[in-house]
């Protein structure tokens, strides 16, 4: 029997009702379990992060540096530092010896500081390095070179006291330049500039390393025990001597002495730039001296550069009170050109031997060189020789007293510091006085009257310093 069709739609209706729920309960019903899927996939995906990083190759952490690296850093780092110091030294002698001459001269000064700078880092990088440490095979010899041009790049390896070429390269090439620069001022005011070039390019490339060699290359004089710490004779005394020498053959500037011989002053264009200068200089002298240490990295390098710097303080301070005393009982009134020179001449003095002497040892040295520097000055004008920033009392009379010193009051062999105080210059005039009289034989040494009277600011160079 079959049911009609209303009656079947009905039952249809009800069993649709009672079996499968309406959407919302079925959505109700499907959440639990879409939650729990999610949280299973979570815990899963958690599990292969912690297998992955647990396949990953560990990365090793850094070893600390040795000890031997850090005293390699520090000495080497602290030797830059004090070859910068060195290097800032060129703006003090510019500064001193432009102020210590006329305003017409001040472009050529600065000039000729400024290339003695550029030309000795070219030829000391190209030779003079190589010349003046040939190596153990020219040990205790007169010449020698170390068949490489320029500066090895190699690492030495890590160790206290042990630097890498191309820093001390450069503390020494800055020594290079400031022996250069020292005849600057002695011949300031009447030399022709291609004459000067060619003598700083002679100086900075041969003249100074092969006399550098024989005491800090291991030449004869260090062989003998000759002592110069950081250059009162190897660096001062040969810029002090080829000054001598370039003032000797170049003659004085017209009017520095009147028909009978008598010095007529012919004062600086400006005190203020030279006191600047002796202060920049002053300060340069603590990566001169305590710089030349080479070792800071133990505790006794450290007290030793400690005392290098009182004993520099000290030589300058009494060095310009000195000069001070003795220029103003002289001449009744105190002088501060003769006072800067003073303190000049106690830096210099005290470099050969600042590690070697007591406190009290180097007031003795500052102090008598700062006597000496205005004797010498004194003696240049009842000589006749015109140096117009007093080059050579400062670094070649001084340097040669600081040798001297070394072996009196450093407890250095005496013969062999009075051998290296007098070689070493004699060899510097000897040599540069010969270059100068080459110079002067062939036309190219002293600019003309006309031009030394114009100034060499427009003659040599057409320009000026000082705007008009």
């Amino acid at each position: 029997m079959r049911m009609p069709n209303a009656l079947m739609s009905i039952v249809l209706t009800l069993f649709t009702a009672a079996v499968i729920p309406p959407a919302p309960l079925m959505a109700q019903a499907e959440a639990p379990a879409t939650e729990a899927a999610a949280a299973v996939a979570a815990e899963v995906a958690v599990a292969e992060e912690v297998v992955a990083e647990e396949a990953a190759p560990v990365e090793e952490e850094a070893a600390p540096p040795t000890n031997a690296e850090l005293a390699y850093a520090l000495d080497n780092i602290t030797l830059f530092l004090c070859a910068v110091l060195v290097l800032f030294m060129q703006a003090g002698f510019a500064m001193v010896e432009a102020g210590f001459n006329s305003s017409k001269n001040a472009v050529n000064i600065l000039f000729k500081n400024l290339l003695d700078v550029c030309v000795g880092v070219c030829l000391f990088y190209m030779i003079g390095y190589g010349l003046m440490y040939p190596g153990d095979d020219y040990a205790g010899g007169i010449f020698g070179f170390s068949g490489e041009f320029g500066v090895p790049t190699e690492s030495p390896g890590a160790g206290s006291g042990v630097l890498y070429p191309q820093v001390d390269w450069l503390f020494q090439v800055a020594f290079a330049a400031t022996a250069a620069t020292i005849v600057s001022g002695a011949v300031a005011g009447r030399m022709q500039f291609k004459a000067y070039l060619v003598y700083s390019a002679l100086l900075t490339g041969l003249v100074y390393p092969i006399s550098g060699m024989w005491k800090w290359g291991g030449g004869w004089l260090d062989a003998m025990g000759f002592y110069d710490f950081a250059g009162s004779i190897v660096v001062h005394a040969v810029g002090g001597f080829a000054g001598l020498a370039g003032a000797i053959v170049l003659g004085p500037r017209l009017g520095r002495f009147d028909p009978n011989g008598k010095a007529q002053a012919m004062p600086g264009h400006n005190l203020t730039f030279a006191a600047l200068g002796v202060f920049i200089l002053w300060i340069g002298w603590y990566g001169f001296n305590p710089g030349s240490q080479l070792v800071f990295s133990t505790a006794g390098d450290v007290e030793a550069t400690m005392l290098i710097a009182a004993n520099t303080t000290i030589a300058a301070a009494i060095g310009g009170v000195c000069a001070m005393a003795l220029s103003w009982m002289l001449f009744q009134k105190p002088d501060i050109s003769m006072t800067m020179n003073g303190i000049l001449a106690g830096l210099v003095g005290i470099t050969a031997n600042c590690d070697s002497v007591t406190n009290f040892e180097a007031f003795l040295i500052g102090g008598v060189a700062g006597l000496l520097v205005v004797l010498g000055i004194i003696a240049l004008d009842k000589l006749r020789i015109d140096d117009p920033v007093g080059a050579f009392p400062v670094h070649g009379l001084c340097g040669v007293w600081g040798g001297l010193a070394t072996g009196i009051f450093g407890g250095h062999p005496m013969g062999a510091q009075i051998t290296g105080s007098l070689v070493i210059p004699a060899y510097a005039f000897i040599t540069m006085f010969a270059l100068f009289t080459v110079l002067k034989a062939v036309g190219i040494l002293r600019v003309s009257a006309e031009e030394e009277e114009q100034g060499l600011d427009i003659s040599e160079h057409g320009m000026q310093a000082y705007g008009v």
